[in-house]
């Protein structure tokens, strides 16, 4: 089987993590984002991936060439010339999608969730259409573009851009599965196949739906991959609990690596996760929040609902909130709160920042 993932531009949403690294290379859960599908994918039995690209593909490429040996799976790059949607880069990469008559994955990069692509294929196989989207339940649907079925059918009959009226809480999930027959449908031009591709294939009988178990969330901006962090170690809890960290410093869940060091009297969690090389002082009281590798915490500071960025320094007793991103190399001065603040890499930060801000 195949499968194409939309890598995308520049990842503008997740700045300033992305001034550094690739968005799909940006780490979540201790491990780059891209690679938690890619193992899903190979796991349902995906020989060959399609990456379509637009920006910095050399960096792209010199990381998957190990991932490439170790799963055992082809990995090849479409490059853009210029923007090409989310439907052009299908037409792309046509030769590969083709090559088969097995039904191929398409999917965006920034999605996280337990990836049911084994049953995706059971079911896209037996409705026999063209198309199979993965659609999750929302609160709030007049927020989203929604899917409508037939009655009682996984047949889509229509699509509802933000209703005013109820008439289905079904969203597109970002993850689908087809037969090579769309290609056909498709030309290496800009196209949205969600506003275009779609609608005529749910016009012609053809498309359908499968229900996302489990959690799902869209992580490209900060505060959604915060949320989609907490979602993930709850999901970790359920099904494979031997992950997470226990002790007497753990309050809730959380993932921290082997190499970390933990000082003493300590509170972590809920919801945290801690990469590798972090160092985190005596007395840190830690929640909701993500340190990436080589961060170091130094002693009672307080940090929730924040990313700490690689490398970066967070001085004694200082406190971060409100959906703060500090970025590659940034160093906190003692005793700063920063609400909300969005700091670029190789930045020191001296004075409070009460109100979320860029500081450049």
């Amino acid at each position: 089987m195949k499968a194409l993932i939309l890598v995308g531009g520049f990842g503008t949403r997740l700045r300033p993590l992305t001034l550094t690294l690739p968005k799909p290379l940006v780490e979540f859960a201790n491990k780059p984002m891209i690679l938690h599908q890619i193992e899903a994918l190979v796991k349902a039995g995906v020989t060959d991936i399609v990456l379509a690209v637009n920006y910095r593909p050399e960096i792209m490429a010199a990381f998957m060439k190990k991932y490439e040996q170790e799963y055992k799976v082809n990995i090849t790059f479409s490059i853009e010339t210029e923007p090409l949607g989310t439907g052009g880069p299908l037409a792309l990469a046509k030769d590969i999608l083709a090559k088969d008559n097995d039904p191929f994955f398409v999917l965006n990069s920034d999605v996280i969730c337990e990836f049911p692509f084994r049953e995706m294929v059971d079911i896209h196989k037996s409705h026999g259409g063209e198309g199979t989207i993965l659609v999750t339940k929302v609160e709030d649907p007049s927020k989203y573009g929604v899917v409508v079925n037939k009655e009682g059918s996984s047949q889509i009959e229509r699509f509802v851009e933000k209703p005013t009226v109820y008439v289905s809480n079904k969203v597109n999930a970002g993850i689908y599965i087809f037969s090579t027959s769309v290609l056909d449908r498709i030309q290496p031009v800009p196209t949205s196949i969600e506003k275009e591709v779609f609608p005529a294939i749910a016009a012609a009988g053809k498309l359908h739906t499968m229900d996302l178990p489990g959690f799902w969330m869209d992580v490209g901006q900060p505060k959604d991959y915060l949320i989609g962090s907490g979602l993930y170690l709850t999901s970790l809890y359920q099904n494979e609990p031997e992950r997470l960290a226990t002790g007497p410093h753990i309050s809730g869940f959380a993932l921290i690596d082997s190499s970390a060091k933990i000082g003493k009297n300590c509170k972590i969690g809920p919801h945290v996760i801690v990469g590798p090389g972090v160092v985190i002082g005596d007395g840190v009281r830690l929640s909701k929040c993500v340190l990436l590798e080589g961060t170091v915490i130094r002693d009672h500071a307080w940090i929730q609902n924040s990313i700490i960025g690689w490398h970066s320094t967070v001085g004694k007793w200082a406190r971060l909130e409100g959906a703060t991103v500090l970025g590659d190399d940034v160093h906190v001065a003692d005793e700063i709160y920063i609400n909300g603040g969005c700091v670029l890499p190789h930045k020191s930060v001296s004075t409070n920042i009460a109100e979320p801000s860029i500081i450049m």
